[in-house]
């Protein structure tokens, strides 16, 4: 019961204090406002950028195997000893780990082909992916289809050609028609019947290729149009895609089996090392911690001047209020209230009000959340909030520990006696 009485007392002096001179109040807890805004804006966005680039660029759950690790190309000697002669993944490595796999929920090959021409009668469109995907490949990357369909298991396994277009291929090539299916785009002087329309996605926020201006077909249509499962040194090399199920934490036994199925498939001798690569999206992730870091780090320090002046202004109010309230004081004391409840008193008033320039300062991160930032889908996470207000409590506390304890140390004659 004390402490809820002394927790409504603490809101009722704090409200006063801020009614009592508004103007005041709000340029003093505005540096608080704009601390909290800095710091948790900019964690927002640096948590939103890497789940984004994790999710949209590079799938979920998802373990791809390569010929080489991601990052290879600043490994030295190791990409010429090593990593040049490995073997791209095959088309009969994906039908067998297909087969085989028993924790992987989707198992997909593909290849991709940058800056192509796309054609359509007299129109054009340049620096297009074209993808050639096995089935399930939707299921890797999560196409959000608009109009028509995707690729069917027939059309798939048969090769045929067909193709599904992003958005900025279909306005390009066929930009008075608001329905192109059924209509042909030409890659590579061969023409593929478009059955399906890609949602827009609008630009990258971190420049990554778009679904907008991508042309997805069968694999084996791929592999007729560009050199695939060759061997040759030049040719466009194809990854195989594994998703597993959520039990399996970290994709742990998925790795280890694929892994296992490789090495057989594959010949590997227990001694030998493996001969391809099998990347995570959690690597891409980890190698920017570095960047992200600092953008954080660059938040708090922005964040941590503002703050200051904000705790000052908040300290300031604190010793004003203590002033006002010094006969106030007096007479609690000589009723009986003792120097901690007098202490705490002022501190709740003091945490109250800084919780009110982090709640503002939170509720400004809240409206950036609604401004548009292209693909980027900019959410503001519990775990921030918690933060927010924390950090705004802290300042609080350590802006009105002070004032309290003057407070509380005050001789109850003396203060009813003050004017």
């Amino acid at each position: 019961m004390l402490t809820l009485r002394l927790i409504a007392e603490s809101l009722g002096f704090a409200w006063k204090a801020l009614r009592s001179n508004l103007l005041r109040t709000v340029l003093s807890l505005l540096g608080v406002t704009i601390g909290i805004f800095s710091i948790i804006a900019v964690l927002t966005l640096v948590d939103s950028l890497k789940k984004n680039i994790v999710d949209n660029f590079l799938g979920t759950d998802v373990i791809y195997i390569h010929k080489w690790p991601w990052g290879a190309g600043d490994r030295g000697r190791d990409w010429w000893k090593d990593y040049i002669k490995r073997p791209h993944a095959s088309y009969s490595e994906y039908r067998f780990l297909k087969a085989n796999l028993q924790t992987g929920k989707v198992v997909s090959i593909y290849a991709e082909s940058e800056s192509n021409t796309v054609k359509a009668g007299s129109n054009g469109i340049n620096k297009i992916d074209v993808d050639g995907a096995s089935l399930d490949y939707e299921k890797l990357f999560e196409i959000n289809i608009d109009k028509g369909r995707y690729l069917t298991s027939a059309e798939v396994e048969g090769g045929r050609n067909v193709a599904v277009i992003g958005y900025e291929v279909a306005k390009a090539l066929y930009p008075k028609s608001e329905d192109p299916i059924g209509l042909y785009v030409k890659i590579k002087n061969l023409r593929f019947k478009i059955v399906g329309t890609i949602k827009r996605e609008g630009e990258s926020f971190m420049g990554f290729s778009s679904k907008d201006y991508t042309c997805i077909i069968p694999y084996d249509a791929f592999r007729k149009v560009f050199q695939t499962g060759t061997g040759r040194w030049n040719e466009i090399g194809s990854v195989i895609g594994l998703k597993g199920y959520k039990e399996d934490i970290g994709l742990i036994e998925l790795e280890n089996e694929a892994r296992g199925l490789l090495r057989v498939k594959r010949g590997l001798k227990p001694q030998k090392k493996d001969n391809f690569e099998m990347n995570r999206p959690e690597a891409v992730a980890k190698s920017l911690d570095g960047v992200f870091d600092v953008l954080g780090m660059a938040g708090w320090v922005i964040g941590g001047f503002s703050m200051l002046v904000g705790g000052f202004g908040i300290a300031n109010i604190m010793f004003v209020s203590v002033k006002e309230r010094t006969s106030i004081i007096g007479l609690q004391k000589s009723l009986g209230a003792k120097n901690y409840f007098i202490l705490f008193q002022f501190l709740f008033e003091s945490i109250f009000l800084s919780l009110i320039g982090g709640l503002s300062g939170l509720f400004l991160v809240w409206l950036l959340t609604y401004a548009p930032f292209g693909s980027l889908n900019v959410v503001l996470s519990p775990n921030n909030i918690v933060l927010g207000l924390g950090v705004s409590s802290v300042i609080g506390l350590v802006a009105g520990i002070v004032p309290a304890a003057m407070a509380a140390r005050m001789d109850p004659v003396l203060a009813i006696r003050a004017n």
